[in-house]
């Protein structure tokens, strides 16, 4: 069994999901920002779900306050703004520490599993990407700069 099933992190809604209820699901993990100027992200990153959802893919969002204080909002305003601006109805998570001494342990094991470039095991900003096979090995880091639909093709042979 991956590493990956291992972890758990809580929702929004303060549940904590096992990352093994997403075994056997192509996986897309995002941090996100409410005020950041990869925001509008979200909108892809939603067509995405809506499209391959009933095939097997899941989006897991962390929204991140590390970069800009871009997102300070609590979990009721990031789920208020998320649902309202973008439609989101993808699995939000509580917000959590993406580097550092306080960072996330799934943010933990997917830089160990898929470090930056040079080798940089740091999150330089919001919106980085994580895609996770239906087996739990991590394939792919996308940069924030990678629009949601760059990512339909290896998501596509993914499923």
């Amino acid at each position: 069994m991956s590493d990956f099933y291992t972890l758990s992190a809580t929702s929004l809604q303060g549940q904590v999901i096992n990352m093994s209820e997403y075994k056997d699901k192509v996986v897309l993990i995002v941090n996100t920002a409410s005020k950041c100027g990869f925001t509008y992200q979200y909108e892809g990153l939603q067509d995405l779900y809506t499209k391959y959802k009933d095939q097997g893919f899941v989006i897991l969002g962390f929204p991140c306050n590390q970069f800009g204080e871009q997102e300070k909002g609590s979990s009721d305003e990031i789920t208020e703004f998320c649902q309202i601006n973008y439609g989101v109805d993808f699995q939000m998570f509580e917000k959590i520490d993406v580097n550092g001494e306080n960072e996330h342990p799934i943010y933990t094991y997917l830089k160990q599993q898929k470090p930056g470039f040079l080798g940089s095991k740091k999150i330089k900003w919001n919106f980085t990407k994580f895609l996770v096979s239906k087996q739990g090995e991590v394939v792919k880091r996308f940069g924030s700069t990678t629009k949601p639909q760059k990512l339909v093709g290896t998501i596509e042979k993914l499923l």
